[in-house]
């Protein structure tokens, strides 16, 4: 199933917590480009979306967009 970030709500969390692109990369274990496409409005699988959450410290709801 696919699912999409809510990009806006994940580029506040990675620069509330001064965390860069290739940071995130480490963090989740989530490959660049993916991020990158998160990052600028692309789906991503579920599991793409809990990796990035606990790579950013945050609950899964927290980057869902809604709707």
């Amino acid at each position: 199933m696919s699912v999409r970030i809510d990009r806006v709500a994940m580029i506040a969390e990675m620069a509330r917590k001064d965390i860069n692109c290739n940071r995130l990369v480490e963090l989740s274990g989530v490959s660049r480009v993916t991020v990158t496409a998160v990052r600028n409005g692309k789906s991503c699988s579920r599991g793409t979306v809990e990796k990035l959450a606990a790579g950013l410290g945050v609950p899964v709801e927290a980057l869902i967009k809604e709707g």
